[in-house]
């Protein structure tokens, strides 16, 4: 263990171990040589919430693979109690940070995931609102991801906005305390996300559950200024993604170059993490690998990160990226 090791709790708004548990059910939450947010990991690294996403490509049968998720969600935290805890309200946050498990709750990374390109809305709302009742709330929804759905375009659909039925979901999710997430967005349906919301004077929290900045480093996944400006007008979050395609092709430090354009954007008070951590393996692009610098692999290294950043962020600030940000966000949007 490295002495300089900065251990604040740490929240974390983004990671693929329902996908990972669901895609072979000779998986282990425990498999620290496959996945960078396997329990040991999160344990070692502080880590005091995670957010465990339900990620379904739009395609047909998305909707069962969701489903899948969910049951492994629930099995895990029966079976990994002593390391888990489900955070369902305030008051399950209380105490989170100096505790010995890890809080968990769920979200979902592309409404594909409850309502399929031909269900009928009305039953895919359904099974939305079923999987709150039966596993807890849901901290956020991404409408898309990479491809574009019935929803709207994803962050690689060439500029496809907001379309009828991502309407009507938004309607739907007004005043439900579920936030939406604009991280796999193509930047015509952030736009149109953003001027529908205000527009109809919907109460829908908005976060960036896992992207940085454009800016920094030019990709579809990173935020545009003015993007990232309007989320943090809207007290929005912004979690800062470990993935190596959306820091730096070469350069493991542009993480802190992430984290410092998003001070000067005004994020102080939005920042937080986002890691994005997934199963390498099963990537249909192999290209690309390392897809995780070494800096950045797993939970562990979030206390050399915030020990890294001490000479340039206050402690305010620091703490603010750790957790005390994400935690502020959960107390508004659920009181």
């Amino acid at each position: 263990m490295n002495s300089r090791k900065t251990l604040l709790p740490v929240f974390d708004l983004h990671c693929d171990l329902l996908a990972y548990l669901a895609e072979n059910k000779e998986r282990s939450p425990l498999d620290t040589d496959e996945i960078g947010c396997a329990l040991p990991f999160l344990q070692e690294g502080n880590v005091k919430l995670q957010v465990l996403a339900i990620y379904s490509p739009v395609e047909v049968g998305s909707s069962k693979f969701a489903s899948e998720q969910g049951r492994i969600y629930g099995e895990i935290l029966n079976k990994y109690d002593t390391n888990l805890t489900s955070v369902k309200d305030l008051d399950d946050l209380d105490g989170l940070t100096d505790g010995e498990k890890t809080g968990v709750v769920l979200a979902i990374e592309n409404a594909a995931g409850f309502c399929e390109e031909a269900d009928a809305l009305k039953a895919g709302f359904k099974k939305l609102d079923n999987i709150a009742e039966n596993m807890g709330p849901i901290l956020y929804i991404s409408l898309t991801h990479h491809t574009e759905n019935r929803f709207g375009g994803g962050n690689f659909s060439n500029n496809v906005g907001l379309k009828a039925d991502g309407k009507s979901l938004l309607d739907y999710l007004d005043n439900r305390k579920i936030a939406v997430d604009l991280s796999h967005t193509s930047d015509a349906l952030a736009h149109d996300i953003f001027e529908y919301t205000l527009q109809k004077n919907l109460d829908i929290p908005l976060l960036a559950s896992h992207s940085n900045f454009r800016s920094v480093w030019k990709h579809p996944r990173n935020l545009p200024d003015e993007m990232a400006k309007e989320i943090i007008k809207r007290q929005g979050l912004i979690g800062m993604n470990f993935v190596r395609a959306f820091v730096n092709d070469k350069h493991p430090q542009a993480l802190t170059d992430h984290v410092l354009c998003g001070l000067d954007l005004g994020a102080e008070n939005s920042l937080c993490f986002g890691a994005d951590f997934f199963y390498p393996g099963s990537h249909p692009d192999q290209s690309r690998v390392p897809f995780f610098f070494e800096e950045h692999e797993n939970a562990t290294k979030y206390s050399i990160i915030l020990e890294e950043l001490k000479s340039q962020l206050s402690e305010k600030q620091l703490e603010g990226l750790a957790f005390r940000n994400a935690l502020n966000f959960f107390k508004r949007i659920w009181s």
